[in-house]
């Protein structure tokens, strides 16, 4: 980095800096056609100067906003890194939110410009142009299917670049007019506006500032020693503050490559191809890929299963100790090698692991079972608690201090205090300058003293590791005293392969019921194998045998709460399976897929209220939102099923 810090205290300073020291290597890879193209950071910090210019000349000034949408695209980076030239604000949004949804963010951040990845977000936004009054120009990447448009509005983005490449060129007057808006940009600018998943009400748009990111990803770089040699994949969603943070804030900092795959439905095979040694995953991402693993296992023949589950069973066993350079017997060490040969590296390398030096899991509390499989098999999976307020992190795990119940202990230069109602609480230096336009909700956010609310509850163990209950909101009692804490059981449930979603009720009821949805890839595949017909997953999760399946689940995890003293008296008493997956698109899950708990609650009443009333099945009726937009009703009955729960030991899980 240069000496002077004011050199480097903005993304697009950064670019600059890359581009002089490390022009030549790449910056952003992207497969298209299946063949994957690179981008220098010479060749990044020249179209984004051009594409600048090309904002510039539409109107863009500085302080007003750029919204960024589609999928991970070089291109829709770059059009970050121009508005941030500018001094104007990027604001992504999701690529799979729907017309009135992205209409929501696009008017409350008084957006004038939007830069998108295709005609489907075109589609989109002409939609709700009516609602939207000061925007006034579209951009596009990928022009299939635009040609026959009215383009008095809409805008070539490649087009745009190129002719604005051409003016530099030409005219040195406009490419020193780049510089000095990019020279005029200082640390306390506000450098992104990311809207929050809003799973109590509207999203809200976090404000983060320039320097604070910079100061925040230049912190974590230095504690997982990345380098411009790393490489990381791209994929998480752009309006998401992880893919902000570890992908393209990290990205600018270390010098390293991002690469975009090809598409969504690519990216598990693209992962494979680029072979990353920074990887992050939300909970989920994990537990779908060990969901695809053992159903390929219960495919595969005797002798290889057989072989499989042994060696799995030795990773359990002396997988962990090993990667945290613990004592293990000689013989452990050895069966583990023979493991790695014929199990473990075959197993990374079809997952795309097999470079990975460090990764990260965050966004919802991962299973303990989960998240101790991927490190037995030798992978330096490790968890981080963050918020889009704290730029991402607030805890991270060091090696060789990693647990699967804590987060790991305060990241660098982060202040963590637990209030006397038990919430976790922090300063930062990623700290967000506010909410935007939102004031009130600004101030509902912190204290007098300048800690943020983070609105979880958690906890300090003996040796100052973090643990994350739930979230404050939700932890509650059952009737007779005991703690219930929704998050933690349905994570214990959602470890197994079948089970794709929970949600947990009981706060002030006499025992624990649950909604949970079938993971269809898993189950579809046990009813093949089992002789079940189906044709629909409401078909499916309605089959009797698919329950008796269920109930073998939860059976296990009532066991395993059984075993807790503080969570005994939460076992699960009656569960159903919903006739329908929770989706975003009807506003039952955010766009991170975090279950919007209340609305579901409101949603499913009718399911709620038999659950506690001791019929056997009841009818629902729900409104569905379709691919196409078109809205439609799902009707049918479902079951409800009792479960018998282990002894209690007296006065377990009763709050204090």
């Amino acid at each position: 980095m240069a000496n002077d810090a004011s050199a480097t205290d903005t993304f697009p300073k950064l670019l600059m800096h890359h581009a002089r020291v490390r022009g030549d290597r790449p910056a952003l890879r992207h497969k298209d056609l299946g063949i994957w193209q690179t981008w220098t950071w010479s060749d990044l910090h020249r179209e984004v100067r051009a594409l600048a210019l090309g904002l510039s000349n539409l109107g863009i000034r500085r302080g007003d906003t750029v919204a960024i949408a589609g999928n991970n695209r070089p291109r829709l980076y770059a059009s970050i890194l121009a508005a941030q030239a500018l001094g104007a604000i990027p604001v992504p949004v999701y690529a799979d939110a729907v017309a009135v949804e992205m209409a929501y963010v696009l008017d409350h951040a008084d957006v004038t410009v939007a830069v998108v990845q295709d005609q489907e977000q075109v589609d989109k936004i002409l939609s709700v142009q009516e609602q939207l009054p000061k925007l006034k120009h579209i951009v596009y990447d990928e022009p299939r299917g635009l040609h026959d448009y009215d383009r008095s509005h809409l805008h070539d983005l490649g087009e745009l670049i190129a002719e604005n490449e051409k003016l530099m060129a030409d005219d040195p007057a406009a490419s020193a007019r780049i510089d000095r808006e990019i020279a005029a940009g200082t640390a306390s600018d506000p450098s992104i506006i990311l809207y929050t998943s809003g799973t109590t009400g509207r999203s809200k748009g976090v404000v983060l500032s320039a320097g604070r990111c910079i100061a925040a990803a230049t912190d974590t770089v230095n504690f997982d020693k990345l380098t411009d040699g790393d490489v990381v994949l791209a994929y998480l969603p752009l309006a998401w503050v992880g893919d902000h943070y570890l992908n393209y804030a990290q990205s600018l900092v270390a010098g390293f490559c991002m690469a975009c795959p090809e598409s969504p439905d690519t990216a598990q095979q693209d992962l494979r191809e680029i072979g990353p040694s920074f990887y992050f995953a939300p909970p989920r991402v994990f537990e779908n890929l060990l969901t695809r693993v053992m159903i390929r296992m219960e495919d595969a023949g005797y002798l290889k299963r057989r072989m499989f589950h042994y060696f799995i069973g030795v990773a359990r066993r002396y997988g962990e100790e090993i990667l945290n350079k613990q004592p293990v017997p000689f013989g452990g060490r050895l069966l583990y090698g023979l493991g790695e040969i014929l199990v473990y590296g075959p197993l990374k390398n079809v997952l795309g692991f097999s470079h990975v030096r460090t990764a990260y899991t965050a966004g919802e509390a991962i299973g303990p079972e989960l998240f101790s499989f991927y490190r037995s098999l030798g992978m330096n999976l490790k968890q981080l608690y963050g918020q889009t307020e704290a730029f991402l992190y607030v805890t991270c795990q060091p090696d060789r201090e990693i647990r699967a119940d804590t987060v790991g202990p305060a990241a660098p230069h982060v202040d963590i205090r637990i209030s006397d109602s038990g919430e976790v609480m922090f300063k930062s230096p990623g700290m967000f300058l506010g909410y935007f336009k939102e004031q009130d909700k600004t101030a509902e956010a912190m204290t007098v003293d300048g800690f943020v609310k983070t609105g979880d509850a958690g906890f300090f163990d003996a040796n100052g590791h973090l643990k994350i209950i739930d979230r404050a909101k939700d932890v509650g009692k059952l009737a007779d005293g005991s703690l219930f804490a929704p998050k933690y059981i349905e994570n214990k449930l959602k470890f197994y392969p079948n089970i794709r979603e929970a949600v947990a009720y009981g706060d002030a009821r006499d025992f624990v019921t649950c909604f949970i949805n079938i993971d269809m890839t898993a189950v579809g595949n046990w009813a093949e194998r089992n002789n079940v017909v189906y044709g629909s997953y409401q078909e499916l999760a309605a089959e009797p045998r698919v329950y008796d399946l269920i109930e073998q689940h939860v059976a296990e995890v009532n066991r395993s709460l059984a075993g807790e003293e503080i969570m005994a008296g939460a076992q699960i008493k009656r569960f159903l399976i919903l006739h329908k997956e929770l989706d975003a698109d009807d506003g039952e899950v955010t766009r991170t897929q975090k279950v919007r708990r209340g609305f579901v609650a409101e949603r499913y009443k009718p399911l709620i209220d038999a659950l506690y009333n001791g019929v056997t099945e009841a009818d629902i009726s729900t409104e569905v939102t379709f691919e196409d937009g078109r809205k439609g009703i799902i009707s049918g009955r479902v079951k409800i099923r009792d479960m018998k729960t282990e002894p209690v030991p007296a006065r377990a899980g009763k709050a204090a």
